[in-house]
Protein backbone atom coordinates (compact mmCIF):
# COMPACT_ATOMS: atom_id res chain seq x y z
CA UNK A 1 0.00 0.00 0.00
CA UNK A 2 1.28 3.48 -0.85
CA UNK A 3 1.80 6.00 1.92
CA UNK A 4 0.10 9.38 1.72
CA UNK A 5 3.19 11.19 0.45
CA UNK A 6 3.76 8.50 -2.19
CA UNK A 7 0.18 8.87 -3.42
CA UNK A 8 0.62 12.64 -3.80
CA UNK A 9 3.91 12.19 -5.63
CA UNK A 10 2.50 9.56 -8.00
CA UNK A 11 -0.46 11.80 -8.83
CA UNK A 12 1.86 14.75 -9.59
CA UNK A 13 4.04 12.69 -11.90
CA UNK A 14 1.01 11.17 -13.65
CA UNK A 15 -0.36 14.61 -14.48
CA UNK A 16 3.01 15.81 -15.74
CA UNK A 17 3.54 12.72 -17.87
CA UNK A 18 0.10 13.00 -19.41
CA UNK A 19 0.60 16.65 -20.32
CA UNK A 20 4.14 16.22 -21.60
CA UNK A 21 5.46 18.82 -19.15
CA UNK A 22 9.03 18.52 -17.94
CA UNK A 23 11.13 20.84 -15.80
CA UNK A 24 13.46 23.03 -17.81
CA UNK A 25 16.46 22.37 -15.61
CA UNK A 26 16.10 19.35 -13.35
CA UNK A 27 19.40 19.59 -11.51
CA UNK A 28 20.32 19.98 -7.85
CA UNK A 29 22.40 23.08 -8.63
CA UNK A 30 19.44 24.72 -10.33
CA UNK A 31 16.87 23.89 -7.61
CA UNK A 32 19.22 24.66 -4.68
CA UNK A 33 17.18 22.76 -2.10
CA UNK A 34 17.67 24.70 1.13
CA UNK A 35 16.68 23.60 4.63
CA UNK A 36 17.61 24.91 8.07
CA UNK A 37 19.32 22.49 10.43
CA UNK A 38 16.36 22.58 12.82
CA UNK A 39 12.61 23.16 12.69
CA UNK A 40 10.36 23.77 15.69
CA UNK A 41 6.78 22.87 16.57
CA UNK A 42 4.49 22.92 19.60
CA UNK A 43 1.78 20.42 20.48
CA UNK A 44 -1.52 21.69 19.10
CA UNK A 45 -0.02 24.35 16.78
CA UNK A 46 0.13 23.63 13.04
CA UNK A 47 3.51 23.85 11.34
CA UNK A 48 4.24 23.51 7.60
CA UNK A 49 7.05 23.32 5.09
CA UNK A 50 5.86 24.75 1.76
CA UNK A 51 7.56 23.24 -1.29
CA UNK A 52 7.96 26.62 -3.00
CA UNK A 53 9.86 28.02 -0.02
CA UNK A 54 12.72 25.50 -0.07
CA UNK A 55 13.65 25.38 -3.78
CA UNK A 56 14.56 27.92 -6.46
CA UNK A 57 12.15 27.42 -9.33
CA UNK A 58 9.26 29.21 -11.00
CA UNK A 59 7.37 25.94 -11.31
CA UNK A 60 7.49 23.91 -8.05
CA UNK A 61 4.41 22.03 -9.25
CA UNK A 62 6.55 20.30 -11.88
CA UNK A 63 8.52 18.42 -9.24
CA UNK A 64 7.73 15.64 -6.81
CA UNK A 65 8.40 16.25 -3.11
CA UNK A 66 8.78 13.36 -0.68
CA UNK A 67 9.00 13.90 3.07
CA UNK A 68 10.31 11.08 5.20
CA UNK A 69 9.31 11.55 8.84
CA UNK A 70 7.47 9.55 11.48
CA UNK A 71 5.05 12.45 12.01
CA UNK A 72 3.21 14.77 9.63
CA UNK A 73 1.57 14.33 6.23
CA UNK A 74 2.09 15.66 2.72
CA UNK A 75 -0.59 17.92 1.25
CA UNK A 76 -0.83 19.39 -2.26
CA UNK A 77 1.77 22.16 -1.80
CA UNK A 78 3.25 21.44 1.62
CA UNK A 79 4.24 19.07 4.36
CA UNK A 80 2.10 19.62 7.46
CA UNK A 81 2.36 18.57 11.08
CA UNK A 82 -0.15 19.19 13.86
CA UNK A 83 1.71 17.61 16.79
CA UNK A 84 0.04 15.63 19.51
CA UNK A 85 1.40 14.98 23.00
CA UNK A 86 2.78 11.61 21.90
CA UNK A 87 4.93 13.40 19.27
CA UNK A 88 7.04 15.36 21.78
CA UNK A 89 10.73 14.86 21.05
CA UNK A 90 13.17 14.98 18.14
CA UNK A 91 12.26 13.67 14.68
CA UNK A 92 14.45 13.33 11.62
CA UNK A 93 12.80 14.89 8.56
CA UNK A 94 14.23 14.07 5.12
CA UNK A 95 13.13 15.93 1.99
CA UNK A 96 13.67 14.37 -1.43
CA UNK A 97 12.93 16.26 -4.64
CA UNK A 98 12.30 14.27 -7.82
CA UNK A 99 11.97 15.19 -11.47
CA UNK A 100 8.73 14.75 -13.37
CA UNK A 101 10.14 11.40 -14.52
CA UNK A 102 10.77 10.24 -10.97
CA UNK A 103 14.54 10.69 -10.81
CA UNK A 104 15.98 11.95 -7.53
CA UNK A 105 17.37 15.47 -7.95
CA UNK A 106 18.20 16.54 -4.41
CA UNK A 107 17.85 15.39 -0.83
CA UNK A 108 18.43 17.08 2.51
CA UNK A 109 17.57 16.34 6.13
CA UNK A 110 16.66 18.45 9.14
CA UNK A 111 15.61 17.85 12.74
CA UNK A 112 12.07 18.60 13.87
CA UNK A 113 11.76 19.52 17.55
CA UNK A 114 8.30 19.07 19.06
CA UNK A 115 7.78 20.50 22.55
CA UNK A 116 4.81 20.26 24.97
CA UNK A 117 2.18 22.98 24.97
CA UNK A 118 2.79 23.85 28.63
CA UNK A 119 6.54 24.38 28.39
CA UNK A 120 7.55 27.53 30.28
CA UNK A 121 4.56 27.49 32.59
CA UNK A 122 5.32 29.65 35.62
CA UNK A 123 8.38 31.30 34.07
CA UNK A 124 8.79 34.92 33.06
CA UNK A 125 10.13 36.07 29.70
CA UNK A 126 10.86 39.57 28.35
CA UNK A 127 10.67 39.84 24.57
CA UNK A 128 12.07 42.45 22.18
CA UNK A 129 11.13 42.57 18.48
CA UNK A 130 13.04 44.51 15.79
CA UNK A 131 11.82 44.64 12.19
CA UNK A 132 10.52 46.42 9.12
CA UNK A 133 7.00 46.90 7.76
CA UNK A 134 6.08 43.26 8.40
CA UNK A 135 6.60 43.97 12.08
CA UNK A 136 5.16 47.49 11.93
CA UNK A 137 1.83 45.93 10.90
CA UNK A 138 1.96 44.24 14.34
CA UNK A 139 0.00 41.22 13.10
CA UNK A 140 2.65 38.58 13.76
CA UNK A 141 3.67 40.03 17.15
CA UNK A 142 -0.05 40.02 17.98
CA UNK A 143 -0.19 36.32 17.12
CA UNK A 144 2.79 35.57 19.34
CA UNK A 145 1.03 37.40 22.17
CA UNK A 146 -2.23 35.52 21.52
CA UNK A 147 -0.52 32.15 21.64
CA UNK A 148 1.36 33.11 24.80
CA UNK A 149 -1.94 33.91 26.51
CA UNK A 150 -3.03 30.27 26.44
CA UNK A 151 -3.13 28.26 29.66
CA UNK A 152 0.18 26.76 30.76
CA UNK A 153 2.38 29.47 29.28
CA UNK A 154 5.00 31.81 30.73
CA UNK A 155 4.29 35.27 32.00
CA UNK A 156 5.47 37.48 29.15
CA UNK A 157 6.19 41.12 28.52
CA UNK A 158 7.38 42.95 25.42
CA UNK A 159 9.94 45.77 25.53
CA UNK A 160 9.88 48.61 23.00
CA UNK A 161 8.86 52.17 22.19
CA UNK A 162 6.57 51.65 19.18
CA UNK A 163 2.92 50.81 19.74
CA UNK A 164 0.95 51.21 16.47
CA UNK A 165 -2.83 51.36 16.64
CA UNK A 166 -2.96 47.82 15.25
CA UNK A 167 -0.95 46.41 18.16
CA UNK A 168 -2.81 44.20 20.63
CA UNK A 169 -2.75 44.78 24.36
CA UNK A 170 0.78 44.42 25.67
CA UNK A 171 2.36 44.39 22.20
CA UNK A 172 5.17 46.87 21.59
CA UNK A 173 8.17 46.58 19.29
CA UNK A 174 10.70 48.41 17.15
CA UNK A 175 9.22 47.73 13.72
CA UNK A 176 9.17 50.46 11.06
CA UNK A 177 8.10 50.40 7.42
CA UNK A 178 11.00 50.48 4.96
CA UNK A 179 13.70 49.99 7.58
CA UNK A 180 16.90 48.00 7.19
CA UNK A 181 19.65 46.65 9.42
CA UNK A 182 21.67 49.73 8.47
CA UNK A 183 18.95 52.17 9.53
CA UNK A 184 18.80 50.60 12.96
CA UNK A 185 22.59 50.89 13.20
CA UNK A 186 23.06 54.47 12.03
CA UNK A 187 19.91 56.46 11.21
CA UNK A 188 19.79 59.75 13.08
CA UNK A 189 17.07 62.34 12.49
CA UNK A 190 18.00 65.75 13.94
CA UNK A 191 14.45 67.08 13.54
CA UNK A 192 12.00 64.25 14.26
CA UNK A 193 8.32 65.04 13.85
CA UNK A 194 6.94 62.49 16.30
CA UNK A 195 5.97 59.97 13.63
CA UNK A 196 7.65 56.70 12.73
CA UNK A 197 8.41 58.06 9.26
CA UNK A 198 10.71 60.81 10.48
CA UNK A 199 12.62 59.58 13.46
CA UNK A 200 16.02 58.32 14.52
CA UNK A 201 16.81 54.70 15.13
CA UNK A 202 15.71 53.96 18.69
CA UNK A 203 19.25 52.65 19.27
CA UNK A 204 21.14 55.70 17.94
CA UNK A 205 21.92 58.71 20.14
CA UNK A 206 23.74 61.99 19.74
CA UNK A 207 26.90 61.49 21.79
CA UNK A 208 29.52 63.53 23.61
CA UNK A 209 31.67 63.64 20.46
CA UNK A 210 28.95 65.62 18.71
CA UNK A 211 28.16 62.67 16.44
CA UNK A 212 25.32 60.16 16.48
CA UNK A 213 26.34 56.65 17.49
CA UNK A 214 24.88 53.23 18.17
CA UNK A 215 24.25 52.65 21.89
CA UNK A 216 21.85 49.79 22.67
CA UNK A 217 22.74 49.87 26.38
CA UNK A 218 21.55 53.48 26.58
CA UNK A 219 18.35 52.49 24.76
CA UNK A 220 17.59 49.89 27.43
CA UNK A 221 18.49 52.27 30.24
CA UNK A 222 16.40 55.19 28.96
CA UNK A 223 13.48 53.52 27.19
CA UNK A 224 13.07 50.19 29.00
CA UNK A 225 13.64 51.35 32.59
CA UNK A 226 17.02 49.68 32.59
CA UNK A 227 15.58 46.24 31.90
CA UNK A 228 17.15 43.80 29.45
CA UNK A 229 15.23 41.31 27.29
CA UNK A 230 15.57 37.56 27.56
CA UNK A 231 15.18 37.18 23.81
CA UNK A 232 15.35 39.59 20.85
CA UNK A 233 13.80 38.70 17.49
CA UNK A 234 15.10 40.37 14.32
CA UNK A 235 12.99 40.09 11.15
CA UNK A 236 14.71 42.15 8.45
CA UNK A 237 16.28 41.78 5.01
CA UNK A 238 13.64 42.69 2.44
CA UNK A 239 14.51 46.38 2.23
CA UNK A 240 18.24 45.66 2.52
CA UNK A 241 18.33 43.47 -0.59
CA UNK A 242 15.18 44.06 -2.65
CA UNK A 243 16.81 46.44 -5.13
CA UNK A 244 19.71 44.16 -6.08
CA UNK A 245 20.03 43.10 -9.72
CA UNK A 246 18.50 39.59 -9.76
CA UNK A 247 20.34 38.74 -12.99
CA UNK A 248 23.74 39.35 -11.41
CA UNK A 249 24.67 36.79 -8.75
CA UNK A 250 27.76 38.77 -7.73
CA UNK A 251 25.65 41.89 -7.24
CA UNK A 252 23.21 39.91 -5.06
CA UNK A 253 26.03 38.61 -2.88
CA UNK A 254 27.58 42.06 -2.64
CA UNK A 255 24.29 43.50 -1.41
CA UNK A 256 23.93 40.67 1.10
CA UNK A 257 27.53 41.23 2.24
CA UNK A 258 26.66 44.83 3.10
CA UNK A 259 23.53 43.74 4.94
CA UNK A 260 25.39 41.13 6.98
CA UNK A 261 28.04 43.67 7.94
CA UNK A 262 25.34 45.97 9.34
CA UNK A 263 23.64 43.03 11.03
CA UNK A 264 26.90 42.12 12.74
CA UNK A 265 27.21 45.66 14.09
CA UNK A 266 23.68 45.69 15.52
CA UNK A 267 23.90 42.16 16.93
CA UNK A 268 27.26 42.89 18.57
CA UNK A 269 25.82 45.99 20.23
CA UNK A 270 22.81 44.03 21.50
CA UNK A 271 25.04 41.25 22.83
CA UNK A 272 27.26 43.75 24.62
CA UNK A 273 24.27 45.54 26.17
CA UNK A 274 22.37 42.36 27.06
CA UNK A 275 24.93 39.52 27.20
CA UNK A 276 22.45 37.00 28.60
CA UNK A 277 19.80 37.63 25.93
CA UNK A 278 19.18 35.20 23.08
CA UNK A 279 19.42 36.95 19.69
CA UNK A 280 17.06 35.19 17.28
CA UNK A 281 17.51 35.99 13.59
CA UNK A 282 14.26 35.33 11.73
CA UNK A 283 14.83 34.14 8.16
CA UNK A 284 13.58 36.65 5.57
CA UNK A 285 10.16 35.59 4.34
CA UNK A 286 9.40 34.37 0.77
CA UNK A 287 7.40 36.37 -1.80
CA UNK A 288 3.82 36.06 -2.92
CA UNK A 289 3.67 33.23 -5.46
CA UNK A 290 1.61 35.44 -7.80
CA UNK A 291 3.14 38.02 -10.13
CA UNK A 292 -0.07 40.05 -9.69
CA UNK A 293 1.10 41.13 -6.26
CA UNK A 294 4.27 42.63 -7.70
CA UNK A 295 2.43 44.23 -10.59
CA UNK A 296 0.05 45.94 -8.17
CA UNK A 297 2.91 47.26 -6.03
CA UNK A 298 5.68 48.00 -8.51
CA UNK A 299 3.98 48.45 -11.92
CA UNK A 300 6.50 46.28 -13.75
CA UNK A 301 9.62 47.74 -12.15
CA UNK A 302 10.20 44.68 -9.94
CA UNK A 303 9.02 41.14 -10.50
CA UNK A 304 8.25 38.12 -8.41
CA UNK A 305 10.92 35.90 -9.96
CA UNK A 306 13.54 38.60 -9.45
CA UNK A 307 12.84 38.92 -5.73
CA UNK A 308 12.49 35.14 -5.36
CA UNK A 309 16.05 34.67 -6.65
CA UNK A 310 17.39 37.32 -4.28
CA UNK A 311 15.40 36.05 -1.31
CA UNK A 312 16.45 32.44 -1.86
CA UNK A 313 20.11 33.46 -1.93
CA UNK A 314 19.54 35.53 1.19
CA UNK A 315 18.09 32.48 2.94
CA UNK A 316 21.14 30.44 1.95
CA UNK A 317 23.50 33.10 3.26
CA UNK A 318 21.63 33.65 6.53
CA UNK A 319 21.56 29.94 7.29
CA UNK A 320 25.20 29.53 6.37
CA UNK A 321 26.37 32.42 8.53
CA UNK A 322 24.28 32.05 11.63
CA UNK A 323 24.12 28.26 11.79
CA UNK A 324 27.90 28.25 11.49
CA UNK A 325 28.02 30.81 14.29
CA UNK A 326 25.96 28.44 16.42
CA UNK A 327 28.55 25.74 15.82
CA UNK A 328 31.33 28.05 17.02
CA UNK A 329 32.83 28.27 20.45
CA UNK A 330 32.60 30.85 23.16
CA UNK A 331 29.82 32.48 25.12
CA UNK A 332 28.54 34.61 22.21
CA UNK A 333 27.80 31.57 20.06
CA UNK A 334 25.45 30.29 22.76
CA UNK A 335 23.14 33.25 22.25
CA UNK A 336 22.66 33.36 18.46
CA UNK A 337 19.81 31.43 16.88
CA UNK A 338 18.01 31.06 13.56
CA UNK A 339 14.19 31.06 13.45
CA UNK A 340 12.89 29.43 10.20
CA UNK A 341 10.09 31.96 9.63
CA UNK A 342 10.26 31.35 5.86
CA UNK A 343 9.09 27.72 5.89
CA UNK A 344 5.62 28.07 7.39
CA UNK A 345 4.34 31.00 5.26
CA UNK A 346 1.93 29.94 2.51
CA UNK A 347 3.11 31.78 -0.64
CA UNK A 348 -0.39 31.55 -2.13
CA UNK A 349 -3.08 31.63 0.56
CA UNK A 350 -0.83 33.57 2.94
CA UNK A 351 -0.81 36.63 0.66
CA UNK A 352 -3.41 38.94 -0.87
CA UNK A 353 -3.46 39.06 -4.65
CA UNK A 354 -2.29 42.68 -4.69
CA UNK A 355 0.86 42.62 -2.54
CA UNK A 356 4.22 41.08 -3.32
CA UNK A 357 5.93 40.90 0.07
CA UNK A 358 3.35 41.66 2.78
CA UNK A 359 1.26 38.67 3.92
CA UNK A 360 -2.44 38.73 4.68
CA UNK A 361 -3.83 37.97 8.13
CA UNK A 362 -3.48 34.23 7.66
CA UNK A 363 0.14 34.55 6.52
CA UNK A 364 1.07 36.82 9.41
CA UNK A 365 -0.39 34.29 11.84
CA UNK A 366 1.80 31.63 10.27
CA UNK A 367 4.88 33.81 10.83
CA UNK A 368 3.79 34.35 14.43
CA UNK A 369 3.36 30.60 14.92
CA UNK A 370 6.94 30.01 13.74
CA UNK A 371 8.33 32.58 16.18
CA UNK A 372 6.18 31.24 19.01
CA UNK A 373 7.25 27.65 18.33
CA UNK A 374 10.93 28.58 18.47
CA UNK A 375 10.36 30.52 21.70
CA UNK A 376 8.62 27.57 23.33
CA UNK A 377 11.47 25.27 22.26
CA UNK A 378 13.96 27.68 23.80
CA UNK A 379 11.98 27.68 27.06
CA UNK A 380 12.16 23.86 27.10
Amino acid sequence: MLSRFQVVFVMVCAVLSASGIRAADETASALRLTLPAEIYAVVGVEMNVYFDNIVLTQTPEKFGFEFGCDVGTVKTRRWQVLPEARDVGRHKLTVTVRSSGGQEIAQKATTLHVVPADIGDGRKVKIQIVGDSLTHASAWPNEVARLLEKDGHPEWRMLGTHRPSSAATGVVHEGYGGWTWQRFVSKYEPEPDGTHRKRSSPFVFFGENEKPHLDVARYFDEHCDGERPDVVFFLLGINDCFGANPDDSKAIDARIDLMIHQADLLLASFHKAAPDADLAICVTTPPNARESGFKANYKGRYHRWGWKRIQHRLVERLLSKFERKLAGSGDAADHFFVVPTHLNLDPVDGYPENNGVHPNGFGYRQVGASVYSWLKWRLN
